[in-house]
């Protein structure tokens, strides 16, 4: 199978083709990448959507509150996606200290981002006597923003191919040999970013899901852990985890607990639909 692909390797696009570059702005002393602000234009974008989030009836917190949400999530993406990359696809980073904090070389897990993102929510929750679960809603419609600018940033890195494919769309990545393989990085982009943000979007705005704490977040999680593992199957694991012992890869093993726990909270998100009260505003929605 191999064989036939490596002959017909060069007819296909080669990335130095798409002359593209992970610095955007090179200055010579000082370098800004395109990966760093990705992270900036996920955060902007998603603290826009959340200001138009927050403005309708119902909403469980003020702008005050998100101003100070914001921090806490972006220190939570940060640390939590550098510390979950170094624990669950690259260990061997830890006898090397200095590596773990060169977070422009990249690098980045997302459920490892998830767990900062929930961490950083719940102080805030906590610290402000707010609703965790339907804060957790309204964030969850903001992510996806995150997630496809950074994909992107994935693709313009030469970073995160996909497996060895003869699809016509096939690339030959520079960094990963001769072989063509799937761009999984823009089909990332186009599942975890707009798909995921079409569905969250259509809940939110066309149905009563936001008075049902849990949903939305829960439908995040299940949408997000089915797409991740399916692509598993066209991107290319790390080396060492593509299959795991119990058969499956790093991002799938992952991804399970992401799918189960979306689905608990969907099928009893009815269960707690509650008279809402606006934080931001006068009128009560029933």
């Amino acid at each position: 199978m191999i064989l036939p692909i490596l002959a017909d390797a060069a007819g296909y696009l080669h990335f130095d083709q798409l002359g593209l570059n992970p610095v955007a702005v090179d200055l010579g002393f000082f370098q800004i990448k395109w990966y760093s602000l990705a992270y900036i234009a996920g955060i902007f974008a998603g603290w826009w959507y959340m200001m138009k989030l927050l403005a309708q009836p119902g909403a469980p917190m003020a702008k005050r509150h998100a101003e100070d949400l914001v921090f806490y999530v972006t220190l939570g993406i940060i640390l939590g996606g550098r510390i979950g990359y170094v624990l669950f696809y690259k260990p061997a980073m830890l006898l090397h200290p200095i590596e773990v904090v060169k977070l422009w070389e990249g690098g980045m897990s997302f459920h490892g981002g998830l767990i900062g993102v929930v961490l950083g929510l719940t102080y805030v929750v906590r610290k402000n006597h707010l609703n965790w679960l339907r804060v957790h809603d309204y964030v969850a419609c903001c992510v996806p923003f995150g997630l496809f600018f950074g994909r992107l940033a994935n693709f313009v890195n030469g970073e995160l191919w996909g497996r060895p494919t003869t699809v016509p769309w096939a690339i030959v990545f520079p960094n990963a040999g001769p072989l063509p393989r799937h761009p999984s990085q823009l089909y990332e982009a186009a599942g975890e970013g707009v798909l995921l943000f079409l569905i969250l979007w259509f809940l939110f705005w066309k149905t009563d899901a936001r008075y049902q704490p849990g949903k939305l977040v829960g439908t995040f999680g299940l949408v997000y852990g089915i797409i991740r593992f399916s692509l598993e199957k066209v991107r290319n694991p790390d080396a060492g985890l593509e299959h795991l012992s119990w058969g499956l890869t790093m991002g799938q093993t992952l991804s399970v607990p992401l799918i189960l726990l979306g689905l608990y909270l969907i099928l009893t998100a009815k269960g707690r639909r509650q008279r809402v009260e606006a934080t931001a505003g006068t009128e009560s929605v029933a």
